[in-house]
């Protein structure tokens, strides 16, 4: 039975690695078929007489390290430098505000509909407000470079904003002492224990010498990111930094202390360990998905009962966004499209103690809004590239007959 099962998880994976290689070509967010692969192998499996223990324990652990993975590998491909300032400004903006405003106008309908204590409404409102960069960062690595940034930053930014949101609600409300000022206090311990780790791991890096070198830094990330996390830290800020600064380490090369790290035979390191994440991302990943498919219920799919609330959530997540972008003069295709929830939600929705708990917010709700918003993305960017092919495939550089090189894309600006 267990060659069977170990069997039945590399075919799935190396399926997941087809689905990955065709998202080019078909348009279709991995996460799609990842999560109806799962929920096939559910009604397969009964018929095929294999017997699979109850997994449900492994997808918050899963989901936590892919999450670590996903924005550790997005932070390393940013880059750093002056002419970044507007795309980092732009989706601050983006990140933040509408997530805001989404949450506090879905606590208040939840007040109004289910009678519930506004401090519950919030908590419930908020794993529906984070945009998912477990989905919309390798959504995106086939735009262009400058849209491919911006929702990289806008992503991570979220699922960062969104964790401290949550924690500060859920917290409060759960009679906690957890006040505004606990709340920036938290974060400036947060990133002062990310500058000194981030350096340290650095500069592990550059001096291990043994054949092993990746596993402890990454061993080393993960412990130090839930160490955070039990201090009710922002621990995602760690990750993002610890990211940024590997992967900039050209643009730091002004500063003298710099020069110790040995920032050119580092830069060789950091190469090979982004290799690395990617891989680990992958397997990750496409685990994750497939576990919660083959959790999720058919009837939780169809629940007509929650469709609605799903399909009204979805529409005001798209129209907040809209209203954002044009305030802040950012065109809407193809960005406007890429707020998919996924991970990062289903781990606040989990987090959720049940004296916190409303009805109204349930599985179902969560899965059927996971995949309208999924849906919704994919359907824009394949409208998208139909109407105008050069805002969302990157091109490579054109060589001249003089040597020079002409961009092959056209840039967010």
């Amino acid at each position: 039975m267990t060659t069977a099962i170990l069997i039945t998880l590399c075919l799935l994976l190396l399926v997941a690695y087809v689905f990955d290689l065709t998202a080019s070509k078909t348009r279709i967010p991995s996460v799609i078929l990842l999560l109806l692969l799962g929920w096939g192998v559910k009604q397969l499996s009964p018929l095929l007489n294999i017997s699979i223990p109850d997994l449900t324990p492994l997808l918050p652990v899963l989901g936590t390290i892919g999450l670590i993975l996903i924005v550790l590998e997005g932070s390393l491909e940013l880059e750093l430098n002056g002419s970044k300032k507007n795309i980092i400004r732009k989706s601050l903006a983006v990140s933040l505000l509408p997530m805001l405003a989404l949450a506090f106008g879905l606590a208040g309908l939840f007040v109004y509909f289910a009678q519930v204590p506004f401090r519950d409404a919030l908590t419930n409102a908020v794993p529906l407000c984070v945009i998912s960069s477990s989905i919309a960062i390798p959504s995106v690595k086939y735009l262009v470079s400058s849209n491919k940034e911006f929702i990289t930053y806008e992503s991570s930014l979220s699922d960062i904003f969104g964790v401290i949101f949550f924690n500060f609600v859920a917290l409060t409300g759960n009679s906690q002492s957890h006040t505004l000022l606990e709340s920036l206090g938290q974060l400036g311990v947060m990133i002062g224990v990310s500058f000194i780790a981030t350096v340290l791991l650095a500069f592990m890096m550059s001096k291990i010498d043994h054949h092993i070198k990746f596993a402890p830094i990454v061993l080393l990330v993960v412990l130090i990111y839930f160490i955070s996390k039990i201090y009710h830290l922002p621990a995602l800020i760690f990750i993002l930094l610890f990211g940024l600064f590997l992967g900039n380490l050209d643009e730091l090369k002004r500063f003298k202390w710099i020069h110790k790290l040995k920032p050119d035979e580092l830069n060789k390191e950091v190469h090979k360990f982004h290799e690395l994440i990617v891989e680990a991302t992958f397997l990750t990943r496409s685990l994750f998905f497939l576990l919660f498919g083959f959790l999720i219920e058919t009837e939780e799919i169809l629940n007509t009962q929650t469709l609605l609330w799903a399909t009204v959530i979805t529409a005001l997540i798209f129209l907040i966004r809209a209203i954002q972008f044009k305030l802040s003069g950012i065109p809407l295709k193809p960005m406007l499209f890429i707020a998919p929830r996924g991970l990062i939600n289903i781990l606040l929705f989990l987090s959720i103690i049940p004296a916190q708990a409303i009805p109204m917010v349930n599985k179902p709700l969560m899965v059927q809004v996971i995949l309208l918003t999924a849906l919704v993305m994919m359907f824009g960017l394949m409208a998208t590239q139909k109407s105008d092919p050069e805002l969302e495939i990157e091109k490579k550089p054109i060589t001249l007959k003089d040597g020079s090189a002409e961009p092959g894309c056209r840039f967010f600006s």
